[in-house]
């Protein structure tokens, strides 16, 4: 089987440090302070791409879940979204004739929880947007939803408005659990909305699980993985939990002493990895599962699978642009960033007709190690060869210290290094993300400053 990986407990235990999630290279934590919408221009006029996806953040929840480290906003108020589709409409009014020589690939609202917004709310900011950008006929259109806060006729309104995708937040079955984050939910609830996106005719669910929360034991976990594999989704998302209170205030909520320990964590995830690769579904990489006749797992499979911001994805030829409070774009050689808070992005929409605060350009060694790490974290294997023909270097001279590094991997079995290859071992692809720090340029400087999540 692809990618399934294989347990080593001695290497877990030996490895299993923090490092980033290269949703991006550089990081977001690369990023700096001084780009406006003249940036966004340039970063246009350098791209060689043509296609693109749309990100739109939706900051609100109605609820607070005490695990979450999401860019959000806490509110009972339905206006508030009324206003903060006032700012989006201007922001996207002074963006979108950027892209109009542009076709968009996709769609995907986050958040938040973008479905907290009413019918009437969503229907003018897909209008907005329809009426803004250009959209391919076959474009994916995804939106994450909370089964909790959904709207009754609410599935059926989103297929109406061209969705084809959703994301179900789910993270546990366990009702212990689920008081303990604030977050209670029945099973019956998420099979009630799944059942009706299948009938409706959704190309692709997902569904988002957590673990390392308060109360889940190995054999809790089992349970709720198993209820979750009886739902059959198309995608799984299985996150590690990582509990940093001094960051994200909502999690001082959470005691420590009621989350699994560091074994039982390794010892839940390593079950969930069983249960989930018996099931049927292919393992992706880090934390994801897919169908195998799922597009991510034929995207992986056929050698062009992606990432970004939205973590796995299958169009990787597409620029990206990130519109709303905190979003990011990629788009050429250039990384981009709104104003995180929402009062600061009000005024800049105000002032400039955009919130871009933040950005960092990308010089040649950034977009080749940028290359090699999106190879290894989506392919676990990699040409020397053709990186030295596309970029016009010796891999070997050029990647002379990331080669040092990675010696004491490939002396425990995790990577296989050559004359042509670079291989991941299904013994290393737990790994995967060290693996790749190897080549990460500005890792050190980072690594002093800022707390990273597990990788396993």
């Amino acid at each position: 089987m692809i990618n399934l990986p294989i347990w080593d407990d001695s290497l877990i235990k030996k490895y299993n440090i923090s490092g980033p999630r290269y949703t991006s290279y550089p990081t977001a934590l690369s990023l700096e302070s001084g780009y406006s919408q003249k940036d966004l221009q340039a970063a246009i006029d350098g791209s060689s791409s043509k296609a693109l996806s749309l990100y739109i953040h939706i900051p609100f929840c109605h609820q607070l879940c005490y695990y979450c480290g999401c860019n959000k906003i806490i509110t009972r108020h339905q206006s508030k979204a009324d206003v903060y589709l006032d700012y989006l409409e201007k922001e996207i009014a002074a963006k979108a004739p950027l892209f109009q020589d542009y076709r968009v690939e996709q769609l995907h609202l986050g958040g938040g929880t973008p479905t907290f917004l009413t019918d009437e709310q969503m229907t003018r900011l897909i209008l907005i947007l329809n009426n803004s950008f250009s959209f391919s006929n076959e474009a994916q259109r995804g939106i994450e939803i909370d089964p909790r806060s959904l709207a009754p006729n609410m599935i059926r309104r989103l297929h109406e408005l061209g969705f084809n995708r959703v994301s179900f937040g789910v993270q546990d079955f366990n009702d212990d659990v689920q008081a303990a984050v604030n977050r209670p939910q029945q099973v019956e609830e998420v099979l009630a909305v799944l059942n009706e996106a299948r009938t409706l005719g959704f190309k692709s669910i997902n569904m988002d699980m957590i673990y390392g929360l308060p109360f889940q034991t190995v054999e809790s976990y089992r349970e709720t993985i198993e209820q979750l594999i009886a739902l059959s989704p198309d995608r799984v998302s299985v996150f590690n939990y990582a509990h940093l209170p001094d960051r994200f205030a909502a999690q001082r909520k959470l005691k420590e002493s009621d989350m699994p320990g560091a074994a039982d964590k390794l010892a839940i995830f390593k079950q969930t990895l069983q249960q989930m690769t018996q099931a049927g579904y292919q393992f992706i990489g880090m934390d994801h599962f897919a169908k195998k006749e799922d597009e991510l797992a034929i995207a992986q499979n056929e050698g062009h699978l992606h990432r970004n911001f939205q973590g796995y994805t299958t169009h990787g030829e597409c620029d990206l642009l990130g519109l709303g409070v905190s979003s990011i774009s990629q788009i050429g050689h250039m990384i981009l960033q709104n104003e995180k808070d929402l009062k600061p992005y009000y005024q800049a929409i105000t002032d400039n007709g955009c919130a871009i605060s933040k950005g960092i350009t990308l010089h040649r060694d950034d977009e080749i190690r940028a290359a090699v790490i999106k190879q290894l974290i989506c392919h676990f294997e990699l040409d020397k060869s053709s990186f030295e023909a596309q970029f016009e270097i010796t891999f070997d001279a050029y990647f002379a210290d990331a080669i040092t590094a990675l010696q004491p991997l490939v002396a425990d079995g995790l990577v296989e290094v050559n004359e042509t290859n670079i291989k991941v071992t299904r013994t290393g692809n737990l790994f995967i993300r060290i693996i790749c720090m190897c080549f990460d340029a500005y890792l050190q400087s980072q690594v002093k400053n800022t707390r990273f999540s597990r990788v396993i």
